[in-house]
């Protein structure tokens, strides 16, 4: 099978970059042949706003380009990502010009919420969830604080909407719990489209120790990601449990700060994932403290494959993932002194703890390692071509050609 990944990088690596990197490289390990489609969002400064506008809409650029490799390539899937902002939904309408089966994965809420994380003033919102256009969030000026660019987003998803670009372009979306299942539906993508198949990791890690005495926390950092209550719950807890930071983003001066005035509390920067996994597998634990609606955190199956147990937030689709009391604990989102006594409580409990590395490392190996990872791939892959083979002709909107 010949499979090309398209992918619209971000300013900052995150999970997502991460999940794309794992796939392409598990479909390698199997013996596709894989093209790999790649967009960065470092070229957005060079667009202006204007033309950022219309290339969110329908990027000419990316249309032209990927029929050019298309022509070349000859794929039987072509498997997208993230599309936002400069890649656009033109791809699906190349791809399937040229015969490909589309996949695309759901990895953020980005068709039925303007800022992709269902999130408004630090709270849950799902005033969009549903709607044609996604006007409350325009209001709300939920897209980086403008209503300006929320509009653009806003009427990318809706005009895709109006011509079925949504419904019709894509064969098969692939969601990564069945929480994020459920919301696509309740948002009006077609149910018998959306298969679940959760990210998983291409390589075996090893499992670690567990022998450092400190958390860590390992992710981007920014406000939806809980790193607020992070620091105010190890403002209570200091020394008695040490606190390790790795990653960057929005909330780093925060975290700064924090180091200066909270005592245990360790901030690493970016760090290259060698250095990250082996950190977690000296870890007691590895938080996941976030106020959004989480998806699915590939770092959660990094540190099941190392045998570290998650404290997370009872949120989104991380109940799912923790299974309280085998992998993990869960805290009340937003719960302070409910991370705090969870924390304490388990890294206080060494018997709890090591129980819990063996069950986590079950979890991989069972769910999200190399070999249970690859089969649901290739399943969704083959019931998108069959879609194909079985389905009406495509007909591309001609009001975007």
């Amino acid at each position: 099978m010949k499979v090309l990944v398209a992918h619209n990088a971000y300013q900052h690596a995150g999970g997502e970059d991460v999940v794309v990197r794992n796939e392409t490289q598990l479909l390698r390990q199997h013996g596709h042949e894989v093209f790999e489609y790649l967009d960065d969002n470092c070229r957005i400064p060079e667009l202006g706003n204007a033309r950022l506008a219309i290339e969110t809409m329908w990027s000419r650029r990316s249309y032209k380009r990927l029929s050019a490799v298309l022509t070349e390539f000859r794929p039987d899937v072509a498997h997208f990502h993230n599309t936002f902002p400069l890649i656009s939904p033109s791809a699906y309408y190349a791809a399937k010009k040229h015969g490909a089966a589309v996949v695309q994965t759901l990895h953020n809420f980005r068709l039925l919420c303007v800022n992709a994380l269902f999130l408004r003033n630090g709270r849950i919102c799902e005033d969009c969830l549903g709607k044609n256009v996604a006007y409350p969030g325009v209001i709300h000026g939920c897209y980086r604080g403008s209503r300006t660019a929320s509009a653009g987003v806003a009427a990318m998803v809706a005009m895709h909407r109006m011509v079925g670009t949504w419904t019709k372009a894509v064969d098969l979306y692939v969601a990564l719990s069945e929480f994020g299942r459920s919301k696509f539906v309740q948002g009006g993508l077609p149910a018998d489209k959306i298969v679940v198949k959760p990210n998983g990791l291409a390589e075996d890690p090893g499992q670690g120790a567990g022998d450092g005495n400190f958390a860590l926390y390992a992710g981007r950092l920014s406000a939806e990601k809980g790193i607020g209550i992070l620091l105010s719950a190890w403002s209570r807890i200091g020394r008695d449990l040490p606190l390790k930071i790795v990653g960057e983003g929005p909330a780093s001066v925060e975290v700064q700060r924090a180091c200066h005035e909270i005592a245990g509390v360790e901030w690493f920067g970016f760090q290259p994932r060698p250095r990250v996994l082996s950190l977690m597998k000296q870890a007691q634990f590895i938080l996941i403290p976030s106020v959004c609606y989480e998806n699915f955190p590939a770092v959660a199956v990094e540190a099941y494959a190392t045998g570290t147990p998650v404290v997370a937030s009872n949120i989104g689709s991380l109940p799912s993932i923790v299974d309280e009391g085998r992998t993990g604990l869960l805290f009340r989102p937003g719960d302070v002194e409910d991370l705090r006594a969870k924390a304490l409580a388990l890294a206080s409990d060494p018997n709890r703890l090591a129980a819990m590395r063996r069950q986590a490392r079950t979890e991989f190996e069972t769910r999200y390692s190399p070999s249970a990872s690859y089969p649901p791939l290739a399943e969704a892959y083959r019931r998108a071509i069959q879609a194909v083979k079985t389905g009406a002709p495509f007909e591309p909107a001609s009001v975007l050609q």
